[in-house]
């Protein structure tokens, strides 16, 4: 097939998939995968790789403003990836520096009140890396109708670790009392700024696992999870709203699940519990075929079933 065919015919699918997208995540987090093996692909240093890369990090973030995303987490560099050799780490560092600060001085940026936050072990990183952070995320720390989380020297477990540390040290310090430990604590002790849960993971370059990524988040927000063959520079919209469609299937899902469960239950609640399943069995009973939801006589819609004592 020609590339001129081609195009069109990724054209014709990339429409036809826009007009699919009914619902939008909140909050998409990225793992961007493959920039080495595109690189090698391309007869290139790893570090030409990454660069490519940038491009499609700006075309993404594009996409989501389009779309109405309100977040979005990339990892960028992980703990793990200190244990590469120099040569092809220096040359990524001097590259988030520089483009770093190109999106804090950036028009679109400021237009659009994006509010640039790095998450991590940023201490691990060198000092020219630290200092390209400080201007970027304070040159947008006021803004708030977008977010871009930068994941920089990056482990999940690792930041789980240490908010449990600074929790045990603030309990040993009589700060706080055991029992009051709750979930906004610890999130507060994760990040120095809220972040919000996860509703889709993306993984290019073919990889089948999420590498500890944002665990806490993700996983506790059971997010649906899309895992995509192109490498990250080769990464288009069509495979962006591929992902998209993967979230709302996820959706869907679990509305039809909680209503089938709702609905099942309905029969064998007792009396004082009836009226929380009615609530969720009615929520969510339109994401059912139309042969599976509930009719004039079901317990769900009808006060018939529910039983009175005076």
């Amino acid at each position: 097939m020609n590339k001129w065919l081609w195009d069109q015919v990724n054209s014709i699918y990339e429409r036809l998939l826009s007009e699919e997208v009914t619902g939008t995540p909140t909050h998409v987090a990225v793992i961007q995968d493959g920039n080495r093996r595109y690189a090698r692909q391309q007869g290139d240093e790893a570090h030409q790789g990454h660069r490519a890369g940038v491009q499609t990090t700006e075309q993404v973030l594009e996409w989501c403003y389009q779309i109405g995303i309100k977040e979005l987490t990339l990892y960028t560099f992980s703990t793990e990836n200190f244990k590469r050799p120099d040569k092809e780490n220096e040359p990524l560092f001097d590259l988030l520096c520089e483009k770093l600060r190109e999106f804090a001085d950036s028009e679109q940026v400021h237009e659009k009140e994006v509010q640039i936050r790095v998450i991590g072990a940023i201490n691990r990183l060198p000092e020219r890396v630290q200092n390209a952070i400080t201007y970027t995320t304070t040159q947008t720390q006021d803004y708030n109708q977008f977010v871009l989380n930068i994941a920089l020297a990056y482990g999940g477990r690792s930041q789980l670790l240490k908010a449990a540390r600074n929790i045990a040290e603030d309990v040993e310090a009589g700060d706080i009392r055991p029992e009051a430990i709750d979930i906004g604590m610890i999130e507060n002790k994760l990040y120095e700024r809220p972040i919000r849960d996860v509703d889709l993971i993306i993984r290019t370059g073919g990889g089948e696992r999420t590498s500890n990524f944002l665990p806490w988040h993700a996983n506790g927000n059971e997010a649906a999870v899309f895992f995509s063959t192109p490498y990250w520079p080769e990464f288009s919209k069509k495979d962006f709203l591929r992902g998209i469609r993967t979230y709302e299937h996820r959706q869907n899902s679990w509305k039809r699940t909680r209503a089938r469960r709702a609905l099942a239950l309905l029969h064998s609640l007792k009396t004082q519990e009836l009226p929380k399943a009615r609530a969720i069995a009615t929520q969510f009973q339109h994401s059912l075929p139309v042969s599976e939801r509930s009719d004039k006589n079901n317990p769900a819609t009808t006060d018939s079933a529910e039983t009175t004592t005076d």
